[in-house]
């Protein structure tokens, strides 16, 4: 992992990937892991990008260290509390409390953003939601910054046991389905949670379909059902266009004597 000495005090300051997990051994092999899947999904850097593992005991940097902050997913579980998930809890409430900084959590970052700010999240009472799946937004979306170019219906690719079940106080939900209600949120102005995965393609996503599929009541019908996801995957430039108008801004003004 990339040292914070490289990025601290340094200008651009760097957008940060907090991985939380590793994909399966055969799918890291052939296509890299879920902070490669992300930092392609961001598209042309703009900022140096850092990638921190709490779980190897990485230190979390202060939020004037970085622009902005993805969490990935794991095969991990918000509700077991494991020691690194709770320092990283406690970690991103601060920055989002603070609202510094853009924040990002997909899947597994997603629950624990929820669980950071004092919503719950366990596991969902149905089953696992896995595939490619038809996504909803609310009329909230329209005004929001990163879910606003969306259509009001668009496919994403999702695999999850565990679900934000009830969220921060204050959060808007940006969107949802059938399954899972709670798909997309945001609290304040610039901290978001998506429970599906932008940075899941066809080939990851089946990957995760062939891995899983014992616990699949139909395997061959969900593979069958993945299709490209690209207004999902929209989310993660323009999460990168956000960061980066904002670190611009923030360097620009002169500081306060």
């Amino acid at each position: 992992m990339a040292g914070m000495q490289d990025a601290t005090n340094s200008f651009p300051r760097p957008l940060l990937i907090l991985k939380a997990g590793d994909t399966f051994d055969s799918l890291r092999a052939t296509q890299g892991d879920f902070e490669h899947w992300i930092a392609d999904g961001l598209g042309e850097p703009t900022l140096p990008v850092l990638v921190l593992d709490p779980r190897q005991g990485d230190a979390l940097p202060a939020a004037n260290e970085i622009s902005g902050v993805v969490l990935t997913g794991s095969h991990s579980m918000v509700s077991h509390r494991e020691p690194w998930s709770e320092r990283t809890a406690a970690w991103l409430a601060g920055v989002v409390q603070q609202d510094q900084l853009p924040v990002l959590g997909i899947c597994y970052g997603h629950q624990l953003l929820a669980h950071a700010l004092g919503g719950e999240a366990g596991d969902h009472p149905v089953a696992m939601e896995i595939g490619t799946v038809d996504v909803q937004t609310t009329p909230a979306a329209a005004q929001d910054p990163l879910f606003r170019a969306l259509p009001g219906h668009f496919a994403a690719n999702v695999v999850h046991r565990q679900s934000a079940l009830r969220l921060p106080a204050g959060a808007v939900r940006l969107a949802g389905n059938d399954f899972e209600p709670h798909q997309a949120f945001r609290v304040g102005e610039q901290a978001w949670g998506v429970q599906f995965h932008p940075e899941f393609d066809e080939e990851a996503m089946r990957g995760y379909v062939d891995h899983l599929a014992e616990s699949l009541q139909n395997p061959a019908a969900v593979r069958e059902a993945v299709r490209p996801t690209p207004e999902a995957a929209s989310l993660l430039q323009r999460f990168a266009r956000i960061v980066a108008q904002r670190a611009s801004a923030s360097e620009s003004t002169p500081a306060l004597t």
